[in-house]
């Protein structure tokens, strides 16, 4: 067997760029020293400025990735723990940057809006968290389960454990899926339906889970109490250190991080359908099924989040090992770019609508219809043919 990144075995090539991936949850141990070192407040805010700005540009100059792993280095890649490493890793820098910041919260140094330029930072820190949780969650060990639930402490959405590993994946793709935004759906209209529907969907499996075991609902064995009580012991740790005057920022930086991800989770399914077996039953997810996107800077800062469609159609598959599909429906840019467009939803539809269209070739009965508007969707893109 070939060992990756060993003299004579496969070499990964963006092998060492995944490590770069830990300025996300470093950006929120920068402000106070940036701040402090220039004399800018702005810096507070560098959460925000680095995924909303600085990202998209380096996506639009750097381009797309292009290289796909080899089916025949696909074991060596898997077993290499140095990937396992970079998602570790970002727990620790997680937390302190969190502590950090709890620390300048419950101070009289900082002005409103420079706790508020703070809070949101760490807020966009703790929803990339949920994504090194969503990595760590997929996996088998004990050991990776047990962090992601860590890393989900921080935005207080441990429930997405269960949701999104047996929830999700289950239905993605399909109008009983909260989590699949549907055509003609802003952004606005999915986020309390994608969020409230979640959290059923999640209370249900568990309880359905638990049940089979012949267990109670409260019992250590719940995921859901397990993740959750993992958040009561962090925030309440932080209110004995430094005071209960933190507790708002916490909630507003968990909200923050929470609503960034249910955002991603717009962008990754928007008005896609699976198609339905002869007895009813929907087919089994394909790569045709999830929207990708392959710009390089993006893939790197989220271990490969983008390539969603192979993620979906292989959710065993480890981040570096995901492999982008010329049959997946591609983005017209990276996360990045289009969190932005989907909080202005003209500019979302004038995009995206046409790329669903054309994904189902001109039948948009083939497609996820926001029920409401179904009628109205069906009637402009049948005149307009």
């Amino acid at each position: 067997m070939q060992t990756v990144g060993k003299p004579g075995g496969f070499r990964d090539p963006k092998r060492y760029l995944w490590a770069l991936g830990l300025i996300a949850p470093a950006c929120a141990l920068l402000p106070s020293q940036l701040v402090y070192r220039t004399g800018a407040p702005v810096f507070w805010w560098i959460g925000p400025v680095i995924v909303l700005i600085a990202i998209p540009v380096l996506d639009w100059i750097v381009g797309d990735d292009g290289n796909n792993p080899r089916e025949e280095d696909y074991a060596a890649l898997s077993a290499d723990r140095y990937y396992r490493w970079c998602t570790y890793l970002f727990l620790p820098i997680q937390f302190l940057s969190l502590g950090i910041a709890c620390f300048m919260w419950a101070g009289s140094e900082l002005t409103f809006i420079d706790k508020l330029g703070l809070a949101t930072t760490v807020g966009f820190v703790s929803g990339i968290g949920i994504n090194a949780a969503h990595e760590l969650g997929h996996r088998v060990e004990s050991a990776e389960r047990l962090l992601s639930k860590i890393a989900l402490a921080q935005s207080a959405y441990g429930h997405f454990f269960v949701e999104h590993n047996r929830g999700h994946h289950a239905r993605v793709a399909t109008p009983e899926d909260p989590a699949s935004a549907r055509l003609g759906e802003s952004l606005w209209q999915f986020l309390p339906r994608s969020i409230i529907g979640g959290f059923r969907s999640a209370i249900e499996l568990e309880r359905a889970r638990l049940a089979r075991q012949e267990r109670p609902w409260l019992t250590w064995h719940n995921n859901i109490l397990q993740a959750w009580a993992m958040t009561v012991v962090l925030f309440g740790s932080l209110m004995i250190a430094f005071g209960p005057s933190i507790l708002p920022w916490l909630l507003l930086q968990a909200v923050i991080g929470f609503g960034l991800l249910e955002t991603v989770n717009y962008v990754e399914h928007y008005g896609l359908l699976r198609a339905r077996k002869p007895n009813g039953r929907y087919e089994r997810c394909s790569p045709r099924d999830s929207w990708n996107s392959d710009r390089l800077v993006t893939n790197i800062f989220l271990f490969h989040l983008q390539r969603h469609s192979d993620h979906h159609a292989n959710p065993g598959r480890r981040y570096q090992t995901l492999r982008s599909s010329e049959e997946s429906p591609q983005l017209p840019a990276g996360y990045a770019t289009m969190l932005l467009l989907a909080a202005v939803p003209p500019l979302w539809r004038a995009v995206m609508d046409p790329r669903v269209l054309a994904h189902y070739i001109g039948d948009l009965s083939l497609a996820n219809v926001a029920p409401a508007k179904r009628q109205r969707l069906l009637a402009r893109y049948r005149a307009a043919a």
